[in-house]
């Protein structure tokens, strides 16, 4: 397998106008910082702002980000050489306190592979046929339906006519989004890092999605990269087990940088990316695809508008994960199979105007145990 990315892998085309924001470990004495990378140089902003979603509130951010002084860790290439070891300085997830959400089912095709998960109560092989059965029952295009509109609401009619009405149904062409809560804060883990599945599953794949940074006033400031780690055989089973199949130790990967929206990055790049997947195995496996988010069913101001408001309020602002349209359906292990991980996959997500998250494939229970919670990073701050 080849080596972990070069900071020109893993930054942005066009990074040198773009503003980056992130945050790096820098010793059990001092605990995290936020950087920005400035000439391939990580700079230490910490003298003016050390708390993410501090820095995503203020109306100056931008400005701090391209003028504010601070120490020099190095060149980003030598932190790149430390992630996945306990060598510091390392990066971490670029949020800090932040809430963590996701919304699920906001594409077609993964519409119909949650269905799939559903109807083969967590059995891999039984997807192939069920999948067959389910384009013959509903025929046409679902991407075209707009979720809540009458045409949606006379799809889902016929659908429930026929029996073939489902719950993953309900959130992918109905009115209301899914929105979850992926984990906690502090527990996301950066570029360089593994990524873990829960020992009992047999079944999954990563979902290479975009991830908006939120304030507290529901504005979108930013956006980077997340590996929202899937165990299909776990949900599929019950949907009441989403909880378990998606928040364990290490399953939730942000990074590396969240790039702030500005005159050279906005929202409309968002809506126009292109999110690619590559999965490398040690068994020499080789998986690549890719999201259009031109595809996405609901728009992304949408999804954060059914997130915030009146009805829920985010006082520290919240990451968003924006759905995948990724369902691998690719075999593995034998015809029928489909795909799933093989401990030590390694998975690239990337974009050209936000770079590329790599992470490393092992089990939830096999990594060190997420330690660092709230308390410890408060005796952090009031150090500074």
């Amino acid at each position: 397998m080849n080596s972990l990315p070069s900071a020109h892998d893993v930054l942005p085309q066009d990074a040198e106008r773009a503003l980056l924001v992130g945050r790096v470990w820098l010793d059990d004495q001092r605990g995290p910082v936020v950087v920005t990378v400035r000439n391939g140089e990580v700079i230490d902003l910490s003298a003016t702002v050390n708390v993410m979603a501090d820095l995503l509130e203020r109306d100056d951010a931008a400005h701090i980000v391209a003028n504010a002084e601070g120490e020099s860790l190095g060149t980003l290439d030598r932190l790149l050489d430390n992630a996945g070891s306990s060598s510091a300085p390392y990066l971490l997830a670029p949020c800090d306190v932040q809430a963590i959400k996701a919304c699920g089912v906001t594409f077609a095709v993964s519409l119909l592979e949650r269905v799939i998960e559903e109807q083969a109560g967590g059995d891999a092989a039984r997807a192939g046929e069920l999948r067959e059965e389910l384009k013959r029952v509903i025929g046409g295009d679902l991407s075209k339906i707009r979720p809540g509109s009458d045409e949606a609401m006379a799809l889902k009619a016929e659908l429930q006519s026929r029996g073939a009405w489902s719950q993953y149904m309900e959130v992918g062409i109905g009115p209301d989004a899914e929105v979850f809560t992926k984990a906690q804060p502090l527990s996301a883990v950066g570029h360089g890092a593994a990524v873990g599945l829960h020992p009992s599953s047999h079944w999954n794949n990563p979902e290479p999605e975009i991830v908006l940074a939120v304030d507290a006033r529901g504005n979108a400031r930013g956006a980077t990269l997340g590996n929202d780690v899937n165990l299909r055989d776990i949900e599929g089973r019950s949907a009441l087990l989403l909880g378990k199949a998606k928040d364990n130790n290490a399953s939730c990967a942000i990074g590396p940088f969240i790039r702030l929206f500005d005159e050279h990055f906005s929202m409309d790049d968002v809506r126009s990316a292109m999110v690619s997947l590559r999965i490398e195995g040690d068994d020499d496996f080789l998986l690549e695809d890719a999201s259009d988010m031109r595809e996405i069913s609901r728009d992304p101001l949408d999804l954060v508008s059914q997130t915030i408001g009146d009805h829920h309020q985010y006082p520290d602002g919240f990451m968003l994960f924006l759905g995948t349209m990724f369902s691998p359906i690719q075999d593995r292990d034998g015809p029928g199979q489909g795909f799933t991980h093989h401990l030590g996959d390694r998975v690239t997500i990337s974009t050209p105007r936000l770079g590329a998250l790599t992470n490393q494939v092992q089990r939830s229970d096999q990594l060190p145990p997420w330690t660092y919670g709230i308390r410890a990073w408060l005796k952090h701050q009031s150090r500074g």
